[in-house]
């Protein structure tokens, strides 16, 4: 059952009151204007600027305004003086329920229990959720969906027929672009998808997939809104990320899944990965290349923003953090660190109260049971850290572990930071580099490369395989200094997570034992 049928059932129920979370006033009317017209009752809508009147009545019309129904006292005693059958729309009506508000809060409640014996029912329309203690057991709370793929296909259509008379307007998209803008209009509302739909035809005079990216900066308008998430602008791909062959044609494989086709073949969408790892082997790259390959914005999560020093307000802004991821999905949620993030979360209660207990089962219980497209991509260096309930299969879709680049990795991530700084790979000595780079993470080869060019730079000279190679031998690895920490990572990985390099090796399918006869 849809929303809009749910809503007309519990109009015919004579469900007094109605709370409706959404900040589509036009699409919530519109749908109770649909079932009032199907019931053959009246709309009035109310709101503190223009008190009651007839539902779609302008803004600049005087002829049915009543000021005096502006005060919501007077505006709920019209509802019980209505004899006819109707629906009250009352928008943005929650500062009036709160806890100062008593004389409205008891006026709503007498109301409730008349309208219980008449044809009549009150909608609050509001994007707050602010309900008294007193009307509980009288309000029903639903939430207005953001618009569906269906939805926005009808918008788009509707621009796509409103900019025909234009010449100089062209309308570039196939079946595949098509797919791809309304995919990554989704998650907002109708008036954000029509003005940024508008924003693409204004600035290209064209109304093409490749403008993606605004839909994309309409979304980053949302994030910064909410102040609790960062949404993160990246042009790496996976052509930036040397190695990790399997991660990277595990990912590939998951790039049209957040699609219709997929549902309709019955996949669900990837919930997300966790990477352990030594530091520096690409691990937040990954995430940053997810989002270009897969065209999806990029949100990072921080979980230090979420703890507040107020009692139950870290719990509620992780809570909002991931409303708001909810709201633009399909999107990447990167969460950086999260073995640091969580750490403690066992011993909370005697170090914080419990807040970080309590912040961390926020979130794997949304990691669990959430619905919305939202791909999580968590990265982790110290698996001591990271409390046993986050490994637990159906949180995630895989856990990978991304080792030292191997002798070939090591080339690659070579060809590319070269290839970055104008240099052609070709004219260097990649398998000498590969040979004495041995236990270098790839952060640590990209920051030999740059210590060879201020070292050509100041000679003034092209950079040659002999600058690279001494910065490498002046260079000490991370992994020498912390070789049992990866040891131990390593004997954990093995048999618990899959290698983000090596392909995983089925017991039985090596090479056949040879026997004589």
């Amino acid at each position: 059952m849809n929303l809009q049928a749910e809503i007309e059932t519990l109009i015919r129920a004579r469900y007094p009151i109605l709370y409706i979370l959404s900040s589509e006033e036009t699409r919530v009317q519109s749908a109770v204007v649909e079932i009032a017209q199907r019931r053959q009752k009246k709309v009035f809508e109310w709101s503190f600027s223009m008190g009651i009147v007839p539902a779609g009545t302008s803004i600049q019309s005087q002829k049915h305004r009543n000021a005096a129904t502006k005060d919501p006292l007077v505006a709920l005693d019209q509802v019980i003086e209505q004899v006819e059958p109707a629906i009250f729309i009352f928008k943005d009506f929650h500062p009036f329920l709160t806890r100062n508000n008593f004389a409205v809060i008891r006026k709503l409640k007498e109301i409730a229990l008349h309208l219980k014996n008449s044809f009549k029912t009150i909608i609050l329309v509001t994007p707050v959720l602010e309900i008294p203690t007193e009307l509980e057991k009288e309000v029903t709370v639903l939430s207005f969906p953001l618009p569906s793929r269906e939805d926005l296909a009808r918008l788009l259509d509707r621009i796509i027929e409103d900019v025909k008379e234009f010449k100089n307007v062209r309308v570039e998209l196939d079946e595949a672009g098509r797919e791809r803008l309304l995919r990554a209009a989704l998650g907002l509302t109708l008036g954000e998808a029509e003005n940024v739909f508008a924003k693409i035809i204004v600035k290209a005079e064209r109304l093409s997939a490749d403008d993606v990216n605004e839909v994309f900066a309409e979304k980053q308008q949302i994030i910064r809104k909410s102040g609790l998430l960062e949404y993160y602008s990246t042009t790496e791909s996976f052509a930036s990320l040397g190695g990790v062959a399997v991660l990277k044609d595990w990912l590939q494989k998951r790039a049209a899944a957040f699609g219709e086709q997929a549902r309709a073949f019955g996949l669900p969408a990837p919930k997300g990965i966790l990477m352990l790892g030594v530091q520096g082997c690409g691990k937040s790259l990954c995430a940053k290349a997810v989002s270009t390959q897969w065209q999806l914005p990029l949100l990072r999560f921080d979980i230090g923003k979420m703890f507040n020093s107020l009692v139950g307000s870290s719990e509620e802004n992780i809570r909002k953090a991931i409303a708001v991821a909810e709201s633009v999905a399909p999107a990447i949620l990167w969460v950086d660190e999260i073995d640091k993030a969580f750490a403690g979360s066992q011993v909370s209660g005697a170090t914080d109260g419990g807040t970080t207990a309590r912040v961390f089962g926020t979130f794997l219980t949304w990691l669990s049971e959430k619905t919305a497209p939202v791909f999580v991509v968590s990265t982790a260096n110290d698996i001591s850290q990271l409390p046993p309930e986050l490994l637990r299969k159906g949180r995630m879709d895989e856990i990978f572990f991304v080792d030292l680049p191997t002798v070939e990795e090591r080339q690659e991530i070579f060809r590319i930071h070269l290839r970055k700084r104008g240099r052609e790979p070709e004219k260097f000595d990649l398998g000498s580099l590969a040979e004495a780079s041995k236990d270098f993470s790839g952060a640590e080869i990209e920051e030999a490369v740059i210590s060879a060019l201020y070292d050509a730079f100041y000679e003034q000279r092209e950079l040659a395989t002999t600058d690279v190679l001494g910065a490498i031998r002046q260079t000490v690895p991370l992994a020498r200094t912390m070789d049992e920490n990866l040891n131990r990572l390593r004997t954990w990985a093995e048999g618990r997570a899959r290698n983000a390099s090596v392909a995983r090796v089925v017991p039985g399918e090596g090479a056949r034992r040879r026997v004589e006869f």
